[in-house]
């Protein structure tokens, strides 16, 4: 059981909607139907093993935080299918698409927690994904709000415990502030090494990442993506959380 001061800690704030427009009547019917099956149980103790939440273990495990619409994730899943694939979404729209392109495509190598993502980081056994995908995530521009931006010293931290070494983290943003954010965080912990040798890098999409419409309705705008990945370094270390940091 849980003590009683995590018993009584509030759960986390989540920022941002997790309702737009109301469903369609299909997509009402496939979250109720059919999220119940690939929903992700926090329940229980201990860590929890990413494998045993498929029929047959998955050769590696990708997460991906925040997925949108999930044509993203769906579309890796459906090209590894040897992956098994945790995607995390707060916004109820979202996960109602994602289960729409999991009945098209007709998936079974994906499961979904349909909330914050730090409650599943916080259970997820260490060293247990291979990838972590974090793309056009919430940029949140004013200078007051940057504290609810998700990349933060503390997520790194957990996301450098649960990448197993070698393991690489994907962020995508079309916003420079955010980007420069995400950059200063990320070169400054120590688990995480940034893979760019050239402008290039960064500048250009990998073949094996499609499209979002995030990322064509940015360019449509004229804003200019950038494509960060980082490894997780074998000897990496993660100095302990201080009160108040």
């Amino acid at each position: 059981m849980p003590s009683a001061d995590e018993g009584d800690r509030p759960p986390p704030r989540t920022f941002g909607r997790r309702r737009g427009r109301p469903l369609r009547a299909a997509r009402d019917r496939l979250v109720e139907e059919r999220l119940p099956a690939l929903a992700i149980d926090l329940g229980g103790e201990g860590p929890l093993d990413p494998m045993q939440l498929f029929a047959e273990p998955p050769e590696a495990i990708w997460l991906e935080i925040g997925f949108g619409g999930g044509e993203h994730l769906a579309w890796q899943a459906e090209r590894t299918p040897k992956v098994g694939f945790i995607g995390a979404e707060v916004f109820v729209n979202g996960v109602a698409s994602l289960l729409r392109h999991i009945d098209e495509r007709q998936l079974d190598n994906v499961r979904i927690h349909a909330d914050d993502a730090r409650p599943l980081l916080e259970r997820l056994a260490p060293g247990s994904i291979a990838r972590i995908f974090l793309l056009f995530p919430d940029p949140w521009p004013k200078a007051r709000h940057s504290g609810r931006r998700f990349i933060q010293r503390e997520t790194l931290d957990s996301l450098a415990r649960l990448l197993r070494p070698g393991g690489e983290l994907r962020v995508a943003s079309d916003d420079p502030g955010y980007v420069a954010w995400a950059l200063a965080h990320l070169m400054r912990h120590p688990a995480f090494c940034w893979t760019a040798r050239r402008p290039q890098d960064w500048r250009q999409r990998p073949d094996d990442w499609p499209e979002t419409r995030y990322e064509a309705k940015a360019r449509q705008a004229g804003r200019q993506p950038t494509f960060l990945r980082f490894v997780r370094r074998r000897h990496g270390t993660i100095p302990e959380a201080h009160p108040g940091r």
